[in-house]
């Protein structure tokens, strides 16, 4: 239930991300939320998409980030999809080696399997710095 985009910074994948969220408001029934470090693209997002600025609430690790998740799914029973721009920056991973990041991959693979939700994720890493089991979920590798 993680689908990653991956590439260093500045290589377009916020673009990316955005073209998918605005394509698949057609497509879900449910709801739609897209996590970032800012309100930047407020105006670039479907008026059904959900925008958070996690940077505005006190996430201070990754594993709390995966407890500010978990209570936006508690909120919102109709939850399809969940987009994470910025990933590294928001879930507080930047400073992390390969095992943090890969464990909490893990716990939003888990989420997302247990309560049926997709987390799109942009993370500012090349394909090949990424944990090998995640290599699969790699749908865009700019």
């Amino acid at each position: 239930m993680v689908e990653l985009i991956t590439g260093k910074k500045g290589k377009g994948k916020t673009k990316v991300l955005l073209d998918k969220v605005n394509g698949s408001v057609k497509e879900v029934n449910g709801n739609i939320v897209y996590l970032d470090k800012s309100t930047k693209h407020m105006f670039e997002l479907n008026n059904k998409v959900r925008l958070i600025d996690v940077t505005g609430y006190p996430v201070k690790n990754s594993d709390e980030f995966v407890g500010f998740i978990c209570g936006i799914l508690s909120q919102d029973h109709d939850l399809e999809q969940v987009y994470l721009d910025s990933f590294l920056k928001i879930a507080q991973l930047e400073d992390a080696g390969k095992e943090d990041v890969a464990s909490t991959l893990d716990q939003l693979n888990d989420i997302g399997k247990q309560f049926s939700v997709k987390f799109i994720i942009s993370i500012s890493l090349d394909k090949e710095e990424l944990p090998e089991k995640f290599l699969e979920n790699v749908s865009v590798s700019l």
